[in-house]
């Protein structure tokens, strides 16, 4: 690592958030370097490449701070004080002009805006002695409510559940079905799936939900292209027959010969299919509806069409397009939109297709009676040659990549080649990117999980072409941010779930569970860390969680309870340690677990190793989750049939099928959707988290009391690393 940032340089960083330390463990500091630290500032619009250039921009930052009177966005919690505001002199004038088109004025801040509505607002302040500022101003409730209750329900991959009507990988109609299912013969109250968003096209495509093209907008190859009215409407017989029957093989093909979810193929048949769909004309019902589509979503939608038409003629790495397209606002755009245009309406009615399917999905779950339905997953960023990457240039830093330093379990550190938002442009535009992205997901979503939502606060930017260990952490206003997030969730009726695995920052959990955001606890990490390091009992867990057995990224319980797990990695060359080392530990892990649920009288026996043993161990883990007071309890839909293999094993590329599984058994036979419904296993894995439906929120549901008798102490911290964008490699 080169020098360490000088004092001047340290300060200019301060000003513009860009830490020149960090702490990889509480004992332990990091200096980032100067060279660093320079980049990451020229990433912000900020020269700093010699000390005569630094002490004239700290000079500037500085003389900017003092003179202005308000910063780009100021936060208003709804009842409370903005603190910017108290600091204007006495006798100022503001004048709020709200999104409703109402005006509002005051003499001096007042302790809290009164009769303002909840919104984002432009403010303006006038002092006594002339001087004007004006902002946006963000109106958010104080927190979201607590969910309605308790309620258990799904996670799945949705590419994962093939039915018998799938077109050779899951789709909307299959997630519809699913909720309808499970909310009126499981009682489930949701069903979490994985990103949905829109994929950057390619062969191969890049099977990861986890880096998109844009996050804004769906992608559909989603769409079940059967419940689409207009294909009913297609006159070629033959032709639909073909594509029938083309669809069967590639489901028989997963599904009978074992073979991987092949995304591209599927893309391919379903275009296909779309492109006969959209000669179809629309009836006078769904013209208009689709014209409302166009005009609410606006230029974003126009932008997102006009990208995948350029991807289509140029290719998708459009930082290679002619110069002129790379510009998503020039003359030589607009006129290749014009020149383009049925292929911009036709991209255009695949989104609002596909946005439609996902309402009548949240729609079929409401009807089945889940409190909350289906909760989305919102990814951490975009691929930089994405379409969002593309229609935002001016929001996005250009030459860095989010990532993580280096820690105790990655030395090397991790570079997850996305570029990060500039919070400088995010706060002068009153985060608008943001409010669209979040009021697009919360369109179809009953509650939105959000990928390491430790990115409200700070991000580690790594400089294009450095290692991860050249980076510096990046701050967000993380105030603006979580009020965006709130304003939004409660327009939208939903929760937000934040994915707060590994390692977290002080205060960031606290913030988070202040303004109502749930956090995310899974049983394998929750150990007293700060104490003897064992399980946590039930009731020292937090409630305010959805708790799962695993994640996705993560061994099912199956393979972990066998130590299936480990041997996978073996296989893949994987271990750091000696296989033996590496079983006696995970399997030492485990006993220490099954020994706690035992004491709990959640296990009975002794284990024995077959099937029922196994059966009876993953059913004593739930009943464990279902033991805290967690407000939601999630079950990984492949645990319910014993599934062994993870959908993303991560640290691997090439060398395993990441994002490409179905759900399958114990011996790795595909499962449709028709056969878990019907599956003996999973009904009785599902039975366990309806023992005890009269729980109360907030206390554990068995008051089972833990070994010690304690009353518990709020959540350990995670003993894992810094969690990167699910599915980081």
């Amino acid at each position: 690592m080169s020098a360490p940032p000088g004092e001047e340089l340290a300060r200019l960083a301060a000003l513009h958030g860009v830490a020149t330390s960090y702490q990889p463990s509480p004992d332990r500091t990091v200096t980032a370097s100067a060279a660093a630290v320079v980049r990451v500032l020229a990433a912000l619009g900020v020269d700093a490449g010699s000390p005569a250039a630094v002490r004239a921009a700290l000079a500037a930052r500085e003389r900017e701070l003092r003179e202005r009177l308000l910063p780009p966005t100021v936060v208003c919690w709804s009842g409370d004080r903005a603190e910017a505001l108290a600091a204007l002199p006495e006798g100022s004038r503001l004048r709020v002009e709200t999104e409703q088109g109402d005006r509002h004025e005051f003499v001096d801040a007042p302790d809290s805006l009164a009769g303002l509505p909840l919104g984002v607002h432009r403010l303006t302040a006038v002092t006594p002695d002339g001087r004007t500022g004006s902002a946006h101003l963000v109106v958010a409730p104080p927190r979201l409510p607590a969910p309605a209750g308790r309620s258990h329900g799904l996670l799945v991959q949705l590419y994962s559940l093939l039915s018998r009507r799938s077109w050779g990988m899951g789709d909307l109609g299959d997630l519809a079905e699913l909720t309808a299912w499970a909310g009126r013969v499981l009682g489930a109250g949701f069903v979490q799936v994985n990103p949905l968003h829109a994929a950057v096209p390619g062969t191969p495509t890049d099977p990861s939900p986890y880096r998109p093209s844009s996050r804004r907008f769906p992608d559909p190859v989603h769409l079940r292209v059967e419940d689409v009215p207009e294909y009913a409407f297609v006159r070629d017989d033959a032709l639909r027959a073909a594509l029938a029957e083309r669809a069967g093989r590639l489901r028989e093909a997963v599904l009978e010969k074992g073979e991987l979810i092949d995304r591209d193929a599927v893309w391919e048949l379903k275009r296909e299919a779309l492109e006969l769909v959209a000669r179809v004309p629309l009836g006078p019902g769904r013209r208009a509806a689709y014209c409302d589509f166009l005009a609410e979503q606006g230029q974003a939608l126009e932008d997102h069409a006009t990208w995948c038409a350029l991807a289509e003629v140029h290719g998708s790495r459009w930082q290679q397009w002619p110069a002129e397209l790379r510009d998503p606002r020039s003359a030589g755009t607009a006129r290749a939109r014009g020149e383009l245009m049925d292929r911009v309406d036709f991209h255009s009615r695949l989104a609002w297709l596909t946005d439609s399917q996902l309402t009548a999905a949240q729609r079929a779950a409401r009807e089945a009676g889940m409190p909350v339905g289906i909760v989305h997953d919102l990814a951490v960023g975009v691929h930089p040659e994405g379409a969002d990457a593309w229609a935002q240039q001016e929001h996005f830093a250009a030459g860095m990549s989010v990532g993580a330093p280096p820690d105790a379990f990655n030395a090397r550190g991790q570079d997850w080649g996305l570029p990060p938002w500039r919070p400088d442009r995010l706060a002068a535009s009153g985060y608008a990117p943001y409010r669209r992205l979040l009021r697009a997901l919360f369109r179809y979503a009953g509650a939105l999980r959000i990928d390491h939502v430790m990115g409200l606060f700070r991000l580690w930017w790594v400089p294009q072409g450095e290692p991860p260990t050249e980076g510096a952490y990046v701050r967000y206003d993380a105030e603006a941010m979580l009020a965006v997030l709130v304003l939004e969730a409660s327009r939208a009726g939903s929760l937000v779930i934040g994915e707060d695995l590994g390692t977290v920052e002080p205060g960031v959990r606290e913030a988070l569970r202040e303004r109502g955001v749930l956090g995310t606890s899974v049983l394998w990490f929750e150990r007293d860390w700060e104490g003897d390091g064992l399980p946590l009992p039930p009731a020292r867990w937090r409630a305010d969680c959805l708790a799962t057995a695993t994640t996705h990224d993560l061994p099912s319980t199956a393979a972990r309870l066998t130590g299936e797990h480990v041997e996978l990695r073996d296989r893949l060359g994987l271990l750091t340690r000696p296989l033996e080392e590496e079983r006696a530990e995970a399997a030492n892990d485990t006993a220490e677990w099954l020994g706690l649920l035992r004491r709990l009288g959640l296990l009975a026996g002794g284990g024995g190793g077959d099937r029922s043993s196994e059966e009876a161990e993953v059913q004593a883990v739930h009943r464990f989750l279902l033991s805290t007071p967690a407000r939601m309890v999630g079950v990984w839909l492949p645990d319910g049939v014993g599934d062994r293999r993870p959908q993303n094993l991560p640290g691997t590329w090439d060398q395993y099928p990441n994002w490409r599984l179905p759900i399958a058994d114990a011996e790795g036979r595909p499962v449709t959707l028709e056969q878990l419904a019907a599956s003996p296993r999973l009904h009785a894995l599902m039975e366990v988290l309806r023992e005890r439906p009269g729980d109360s929120p907030g206390s554990p549901a068995g008051d089972v009391p833990s070994p010690d008798g304690s009353s518990g102490s709020g959540p350990a911290e995670d003993a894992a690393a810094e969690d990167g964008p699910s599915g980081s490699v």
